[in-house]
Formats: C-alpha cells, sequence, structure tokens
C-alpha cells in the first residue's frame, strides 16, 4: 500500500521551524508556520521524540520561539495530536541536527510520513528524501502527494493499513455502519478492526452504530443484535481489554468513521470481501466531523434510539 493511502500521517517538525532566529524576520517565520498549520491540526499528527522530551524543549526560554509557533504547539497538545514516542539514542540530543538523527532513526522503527525542518538542517541530509525544509513543502512529494481521500481495496489488510494511525492513538472511535453485524460472513473482519484499537492504556472510547432491522421491504427483520454482538465480541474486547456501546437506531444509511482525530466517509461501511473490489475513503472537515459526532448523540433527537447496550 502507498504511504498517502493513510487518511492520516505523522510528522516530526524540527524546534528550529518555530524559531524566528532561522528566518528572515518575524513575517518569514509566521508565513512558514501558517503554511504547516492546519495540515497539523486536521489531519496530521505530530511525533513527540523521545516520550515527550522534544515538546519540553519549547520551555527554554533562550530561544525566540514566535508566538504562532506556541499557540500550534498549544492546540496540538489540546488536540492530542502529539504522539510520544520512545527514545532511539542513548542520550538526549543537544542539538537540531542531533534531534534530527533521533527523528530518523525512530522512523527506522515506526515509519513516519515526513521530517520538517529548517533550511540549514536541511543542507545537512539532503540524501534524505524524508527530510524536507519548511519553505519548499510546496515541492515535497510526500507533502504534495497528501490528499483528502484513499482508493483502497475493501479488505481488512487495507482497512488496518489506512486507518492504522487512528485506531493507534484515537481517544475516541465511532464506528457508524447501519448494516454492520459481526456475526455475517461479510463482516467477520470487523472485529480485528475494533480489536486492533486495544491493548493501549488508557483504552479508547469505542461506539458502534447500526440499524435496529435486516433487508427492506416486506423481508424486513427485527433480530436481537445484542445477542449477536455478545456472542461475536465480546470475548475479543476482553482480550483487547476494550469495552463497546452499542447503539441501535431506527434508521440511518450513511457509512463513517469518526474519531477526535479525524472523520472519515466510508460508502461501503466496514464490510470486507474477497473479490478485488475497490473502494473511496474521504477524510471529512472538522465541521462536519463534529456535526456527524452531534448526530449521533442520543440527546440530539435526530434519530430514534431503539436500544443501547455495552460490551465490556
Amino acid at each position: 500500500m502507498d504511504l498517502f493511502m493513510f487518511v492520516v500521517c505523522e510528522y516530526v517538525v524540527k524546534s528550529g521551524v518555530l524559531d524566528i532566529t532561522f528566518y528572515n524576520g518575524y513575517e518569514v517565520c509566521r508565513l512558514n508556520i501558517q503554511a504547516m498549520k492546519d495540515v497539523l491540526l486536521q489531519e496530521g499528527l505530530v511525533r513527540n521524540l523521545r516520550d515527550g522530551e522534544w515538546a519540553k524543549v519549547f520551555s527554554f526560554n533562550h530561544r525566540q520561539w514566535h508566538r504562532r509557533g506556541k499557540e500550534l504547539l498549544k492546540k496540538l497538545f489540546q488536540q492530542k495530536r502529539l504522539i510520544p514516542h520512545r527514545g532511539m539514542s542513548q542520550s538526549s540530543p543537544t542539538s537540531d541536527a542531533g534531534w534530527c538523527d533521533e527523528a530518523l532513526d525512530s522512523h527506522e522503527a515506526t515509519p513516519l510520513s515526513g521530517i520538517i525542518v529548517t533550511d540549514s538542517i536541511a543542507s545537512a541530509y539532503g540524501s534524505q528524501p524524508l527530510v524536507a525544509p519548511i519553505r519548499r513543502l510546496g515541492t515535497t512529494p510526500w507533502w504534495t502527494s497528501r490528499s483528502s481521500s484513499v482508493r483502497l481495496s475493501r479488505t481488512l489488510a487495507d482497512y488496518r493499513a489506512s486507518l492504522n494511525l487512528v485506531l493507534r492513538h484515537a481517544n475516541s472511535i465511532m464506528f457508524i455502519d447501519p448494516h454492520v453485524d459481526p456475526s455475517l460472513p461479510h463482516y467477520r473482519d470487523f472485529i480485528q478492526l475494533v480489536q486492533a484499537a486495544g491493548a493501549r492504556t488508557p483504552a479508547p472510547l469505542i461506539e458502534v452504530h447500526r440499524v435496529c432491522y435486516h433487508g427492506s421491504g416486506p423481508s424486513r427483520t427485527f433480530p436481537n443484535f445484542e445477542a449477536a454482538f455478545r456472542t461475536q465480541l465480546s470475548a475479543s474486547m476482553q482480550v483487547a481489554g476494550l469495552c463497546i456501546d452499542v447503539f441501535i437506531w431506527d434508521d440511518f444509511h450513511d457509512r463513517y468513521l469518526i474519531s477526535d482525530i479525524v472523520g472519515v466517509n466510508l460508502p461501503n461501511g466496514f464490510d470486507t470481501t474477497t473479490s478485488s473490489a475497490l473502494t473511496t475513503w474521504t477524510r471529512l472537515g472538522r465541521q462536519d466531523r463534529d456535526d456527524i459526532q452531534r448526530e449521533f448523540d442520543p440527546a440530539s433527537n435526530r434519530h430514534i434510539l431503539r436500544h443501547r447496550f455495552k460490551i465490556a
């Protein structure tokens, strides 16, 4: 799978990028920070190297951090987009070049999408395609190849790869699919998809949303979904350390994955197939993502909640 089939990408931002002294003036620094701000806050994560030591660099007052840079860092914290990664070298880096080496070493352990640096650092790492100066992001392949949609096979492997960062790092995940039923053959892989969000502390909040019926028209039936979900999911969720809140609604049609990191429109939901069928996922804007989250809040009254239960 192509790297840019991920719906979210993970970057490293070197501290010098937010330091005014690396630019020809305050305004130049602001414009460069603005160029990456929206991407990081809407479709990206930032690796907090050495279990958070990278972010602590910004507490050093002897450097001239741009106000916009400090605001960006604050928002990354607030939105939980700073992702700790274990230290790779024996000692903490003491320079921006040292932090770049740390980032490249961490990439070997857990792949990154890109490393954003200043011109002076980029010139020293010219042979590393992952390293790019902030002022040249507009011509950097791993930055310009980003897309609001991804084309993928309807397989568990592609689903997990595309949602990898979301399943590993989101604090809340809503699986919204009117037909999801892990007792059916084409939804059997759904169990493993949910499991991929587990085995971490604290465990994320997991919600599953579906309608109260199978079929359509005269052939419509109203099964006991609680029994089916418990039979299929209870043991797996116990192993994964997850609790699932299941909502059974009167009716809805569209399919989504909604998390605190990103929202995704899924035309075919979470079912998988053994054929070569493809599907196209589209990343949602922040306002649409938040509105869909509100839509499936029982307090919104946009749908009628028929049943609700938890699987722990």
